[in-house]
This record gives C-alpha cells, structure tokens and sequence, in this order.
C-alpha cells in the first residue's frame, strides 16, 4: 500500500477508450496493492474533444484534462506519458516525451512501421529513461509461471511451439468500419494487433527470438458500413454503430504464420478476428524433451504441464491452479483458488514499471522488445506478399 512521503509520480495519459480505461484501473490501483518507490499520480488525461476527455477524467480518476498532447508533453510537473492511443501517433507522441526526459510507456504494437519503431528506440537510448511497451499478457501470472518453468529445465529443450490468438468480433460482416480496420492508422489488422501478442508471449516464455518466418495475410471482408460518428464503443475501435454507405477494409482480418526461434525449434502462429465462438483465447503450447506446457488465456488462472518423466500409467496433463502465492504477481492479491481477471496484467505493469523507475532498473519489454516484434510483422507481411517466402529477421544487439 501506499506511504505517506513516497515521492509522486506524475503521470500524463493520452487518450482514454478500451486502453485508456484498463491503464487507468491500473494506475488506480498499484499502489494500493503494491509497496512501491513512487506513489502513481493521475495528473493529466489527454483526448481530442474537450467535453468528452473531461467526462473522461471525472469517470477514470484524472485530476485534469487536456485537448493538446504537446502542451502535456512540455510540461515540468510531468514525469511519466502513458500512449493509449492509435498506432499512427505512437512513434511522434513517444519520440517528443522522451526528448523532454518523459518515461514513457506506450501499448502495442509499438509503432505501424518498423523505421518509426526505429526512431523511437533511438529516442529512448539517448534520453536514458524507462521506455516500455504494454504487452502485458506476459504479466499474466500462469504466463509468467510458465517462463520460469521453461527456464528451469521442467519440460527440457523446446522443440516445438504453437500459439493462436483467436477472437470472432468481426465475424458478422455488419460490423461497421473503426480506425483498427484503416491501415493508415493502426499499421496492420488480425496481425499487429493480436499477432504481436502471441509472437512476444511465445518469444517471452521460450526465452528465445524468432529467426525467420514465413506466412500468408488474408482480409475476408473487403468492405464494411462506415461506422456511425459517436456510436456506441466507436472510440475503442472494437465495434460501434453502422452508419451511412461502405468503406474499404485496408488491414487483415487474419494472419497464419510459422518462423524457427534462435534454437532451431519450429513455431507456429495464427492471429483471426473471425473465430466464432471464441472470444479472447489468446493459447500457445510449448513442447519440449521431457514435457510440455499449454495456456489459453480464456482459462487465465490454470497452466497445463505434462511431464513426460512420469510413469506411463500415470501420464496426462496435469492443471496447475496458478492463484499460489508463491506463483508470480500473486502474492499481492487474494488467497489460494481466489483467481485474477484482465485487469491485473495492467496493475503488474504499473508495479514492474514503477519499481523499475524507482530502482534504477530496466522496465521490460523495453522499446528494443517492441522493436524486434514490429520486424517480425514486418517479415510476416513481407512474406505473404511475395508467396510466402522464407524472411530472415534482422538481429540486434539490444
């Protein structure tokens, strides 16, 4: 919980629909369930429409609103910049906070191209500040179990990974078009969007980069009504209301792909809005020499393990509860068999964040994570449009 003289930290958010809300919770809450170095404080909401970013502010726990990111920006009682926004404004919203010595923490993923993630990385190395990126399903605590798991030697060498983000919420073609089906302002579709998920949460767990890939993009439906202006949800770009005429779909609605990651071993990927009946599976099972591990984040509290040591008439998988806690992030929630919503990812990000700031320590995924994974849609993209043909992935030394 929080102590009376931490030092604040002053936090800047731009923008405040699906992701806006989620860090806001997070921001809330930390410090309630966390002894941290810094005490969270909510300074600022930014949005464009003035009426509406203020209605956000009261709702999400914001002292003030702001319609101009940049006034926020050069502000001197500003310490952190949190960028919940599109993916076209990431690279020229996080490069002006990192130059007025901003920590910055930015959702996924990280930029729509790989030379404005680029210039971001660059950003942050010269301004010496924490830079992280939201992938916080790695926060999710069987997630994270399973990391440790794979890096203690419980299931031997991986040789085989799958992973699948699956959702159906463009299944109905009725859906009207929002900005994350316009390429010009979030980068990719199925691909960047959930892809970018599964690629960091496998590299994440494994311990290990993807190589190369090879993989095919697909848009199913080409056009969709024009969403209503202020419909219902229009705003998180997840739905909204049908308004008048078409408009053309310019991202994928679906990406399947496999790559080797550093060791050899093979992975294989598959990111679909058009799933029907799942909502938010967000699964990947890893095989090794001697087990493996499955996780489907519709079942978020529970990692599978099979242990291929154990005596044949006592094989299967076996259901770890991941609500120990002596299992990561648990020891600041509730007590066994009491298990964690979506939510609680963001609240370990804020704590991993705000520890790392206080600390002097490296908040992971950096901007160099971010970076690696924006070349890995990159590759995928570049494979499907030339026949999906094999695509090394630049290495780097970050």
């Amino acid at each position: 919980m929080s102590r009376a003289g931490v030092p604040a930290l002053r936090v800047a958010m731009i923008g405040y629909a699906f992701m806006g809300a989620t860090h806001s919770q997070a921001w809330r809450t930390a410090a309630h369930v966390a002894d941290l170095p810094l005490r969270p404080e909510l300074a600022v909401v930014v949005g464009r429409q003035s009426e509406a970013v203020a209605e956000a502010a009261r709702r999400l726990g914001w002292a003030a609103s702001e319609t101009d990111w940049r006034r926020v920006v050069d502000r001197d009682d500003i310490d952190l910049v949190d960028i919940c926004t599109p993916g076209n404004t990431h690279a020229e919203i996080a490069v002006a906070a990192l130059a007025a010595g901003k920590h910055v923490l930015c959702e996924k993923p990280l930029a729509n191209s790989v030379a404005e993630a680029e210039a971001m990385v660059t950003a942050a190395e010269q301004a010496g500040v924490q830079a992280m990126v939201g992938f916080t399903y790695r926060r999710t605590p069987a997630v994270a179990l399973a990391r440790q798991m794979v890096a203690d030697g419980t299931i031997g060498a991986v040789r085989q990974v799958r992973a699948q983000y699956l959702q159906d919420w463009l299944a109905d073609e009725q859906v009207p078009l929002t900005w994350r089906l316009d390429k010009d302002r979030a980068g990719s579709g199925a691909l960047g969007d959930i892809g970018a998920h599964i690629v960091d949460a496998v590299e994440f767990v494994t311990g290990q980069r993807l190589t190369g890939v090879s993989g095919i993009i697909d848009t199913f439906v080409k056009e969709r009504p024009v969403a209503a202006e202020g419909g219902p949800t229009a705003g998180a770009g997840l739905g909204g209301t049908a308004g008048d005429g078409f408009g053309p779909v310019t991202v994928d609605d679906a990406a399947v792909f496999f790559g080797k990651l550093e060791s050899g071993a093979l992975a294989a990927f598959e990111a679909t809005r058009y799933a029907l009946g799942r909502k938010n599976a967000m699964r990947f099972e890893i095989n090794g020499t001697q087990g493996s591990l499955a996780f489907d984040f519709e079942q978020m509290n529970v990692l599978e393990h099979y242990d291929a040591r154990r005596p044949a008439d006592a094989t299967g998988f076996t259901r770890i509860i991941v609500t120990e806690p002596s299992h990561p992030y648990l020891s600041y929630w509730w007590p066994p068999g009491h298990g964690l919503g979506y939510e609680h990812g963001f609240t370990h990000q804020v704590i991993d964040l705000v520890n790392a700031i206080g600390s002097g320590g490296i908040a992971r995924p950096t901007f160099a994570d971010g970076l690696h994974v924006q070349r890995v849609l990159a590759a995928v993209e570049a494979s499907s449009a030339a026949n999906s043909s094999w695509q090394s992935i630049p290495s780097d030394n970050n």
